[in-house]
């Protein structure tokens, strides 16, 4: 009786073959591509690195320029403040002549400067009375120095002179603030209705807002006519 075939079989050991070449070259592939995988994070890393680098090397160039650019500017302005300096020092050093049409110039100006200032704090007395209310009386009962005025014009009466006789006169240039008081009591009796008519809906301290308002630029107001005559 012939012995039985021990061998291995030739075809299951090429499959065999086959599969383990099959499984090294997937594990190849895998280790490559990890492989490939950390040196992509490591140049991500390096590009980092290197754009962080150029960034900062960039702004140290642009503090350099910067500095550069402020030397030369405080240099040129250095240059021009002693170019400005020597030029007064030889305008001074040598006097002009002044001409009388100079002369008469500078009295214009100074002429047209006081009568502005003037003008200034007559305006500003006008808003520091109009702005405090206990200037502005009742129409109905003005009293100046111990004369009482219950009409409009009792109360020009009282600023031109004395009431019945009375020994103490009242001059005007002595009392202006009385005087603005009762232009201005004469001023509100005349407009105040009008203005009631003509804004029926407005609170009485509104309608006195709009009032003073009008007082400031009429005619009727005494430092208006003061700044009239200055600008005449």
């Amino acid at each position: 009786m012939p012995k039985k075939f021990q061998g291995e079989n030739t075809k299951a050991a090429a499959s065999k073959a086959r599969k383990a070449d099959a499984k090294a070259a997937e594990k190849e592939r895998q280790d490559r591509e990890r492989e490939d995988a950390l040196w992509a994070d490591d140049n991500k890393h390096v590009q980092r690195k290197m754009q962080r680098k150029n960034d900062q090397e960039q702004k140290r160039q642009q503090q350099l320029d910067r500095k550069v650019e402020n030397q030369k500017a405080y240099e040129q302005e250095m240059t021009k403040l002693a170019e400005v300096s020597k030029s007064s020092t030889a305008k001074f050093s040598t006097p002009a002549k002044v001409t009388q049409s100079q002369i008469e110039r500078e009295k214009e100006r100074e002429e047209f400067e006081r009568k502005e200032m003037e003008q200034k704090r007559l305006l500003e007395q006008q808003k520091i009375v109009s702005e405090q209310p206990e200037l502005i009386e009742n129409v109905n009962r003005l009293q100046i120095e111990g004369d009482s005025a219950t009409n409009v014009d009792e109360a020009i009466r009282i600023l031109r002179g004395s009431v019945d006789g009375a020994s103490s006169s009242i001059a005007q240039d002595q009392h202006p603030e009385k005087r603005l008081k009762a232009a201005y009591a004469t001023f509100e009796e005349n407009r105040l209705p009008r203005l009631k008519e003509e804004h029926p809906t407005l609170r009485l301290s509104q309608l006195k807002q709009l009032l003073k308002k009008e007082w400031q630029k009429s005619a009727d107001n005494p430092l208006n006519q003061k700044i009239m005559n200055i600008i005449k």
